[in-house]
């Protein structure tokens, strides 16, 4: 048997989220109620408390079950489940009863179907938008193992937002992430971001995993080549014994300096932090580039 992983003691500066708090549980027991995944729950999410008990969440379409098994993340491997025709349905009502304005919906990666799960986001952004025109709709969408046809949908779709976290450097993907290619995920965000619909492009990134300054910042060069509008940085947290161990915690002073960097390389709204991830804040950081264009 091999050894079990070691998880390294957190920080100072990681060690204030509390994961309950006021307001959460009736978030939580809503979405329970509707049959709903959020990836807050099943990536263990250390913002979970903050987000539910402000209300909000990042939906996750397509089942509870991923057909990758990326060596970071907390989702669960396996067969997946059928696609559920209503999940749309249901989306709607929680951001009814929420009281959204800004809807973030991700998914499991679903290499078992031939659209690769593309039309279940598009069915999503269609009730969305019959039911509130004026909601802003964020996707994080896997590579679609770069499907032009799948890409076309979403894009015919026109969320206002589309986000594929490129997660990291690519010196480490084979061990991170050997399943996906990073020039393929540079692809996917090339592809939307040309495609003159007007969809703001958004990307991803986790540090301490073992990567260096240099290649930190190439990835920020390969992002702004394919004209991605923003970005997030923030740590890589091991959420359970089986996935890779922490190599490094990242100091905050580190995470405002990359963000500076980020932004004079041309990204209209840059999150950094020790607890920033895809879809925190993502109303409040999307709004400094929707403000942009208005001006």
């Amino acid at each position: 048997m091999s050894p079990k992983k070691s998880r390294s003691r957190l920080p100072s500066w990681l060690k204030n989220k509390d994961p309950l708090q006021k307001g959460m549980i009736t978030t939580k027991n809503l979405l329970k109620g509707l049959k709903l995944n959020t990836v807050c729950q099943e990536a263990r999410c250390p913002n979970i408390g903050e987000c539910y008990a402000r209300k909000t969440a990042t939906f996750m379409i397509l089942g509870e079950k991923c057909t990758r098994n990326c060596q970071f993340c907390a989702v669960t491997s396996g067969e997946p489940s059928p696609v559920d025709p209503r999940e749309p349905d249901r989306i709607v009502e929680a951001v009814s009863r929420l009281g959204l304005k800004h809807v973030v919906i991700t998914s499991v990666t679903r290499d078992d179907l031939p659209d690769g799960g593309s039309r279940q986001f598009v069915r999503g952004i269609e009730r969305l938008r019959d039911y509130d025109s004026e909601l802003k709709i964020e996707i994080l969408t896997p590579d679609f193992q770069q499907d032009s046809g799948a890409l076309n949908r979403i894009i015919v779709a026109r969320p206002d937002i589309f986000n594929h976290n490129i997660e990291t450097v690519p010196e480490l993907y084979s061990r991170v992430r050997p399943e996906a290619s990073y020039q393929g995920s540079l692809k996917v965000l090339k592809r939307v971001a040309e495609s003159q619909a007007n969809i703001i492009t958004k990307s991803g990134l986790m540090l301490g995993l073992g990567e260096n300054r240099e290649q930190i910042l190439q990835v920020f060069r390969d992002l702004r080549e394919v004209n991605c509008d923003m970005l997030t940085i923030g740590q890589y947290l091991q959420p359970a014994r089986a996935n890779l161990p922490v190599q490094e915690y990242i100091r905050p002073e580190t995470f405002q300096q990359y963000k500076e960097e980020a932004l004079a390389l041309g990204f209209k709204a840059v999150a950094a932090g020790p607890h920033v991830r895809s879809s925190y804040l993502a109303e409040e950081i999307s709004q400094e580039v929707f403000s942009q264009g208005e001006s």
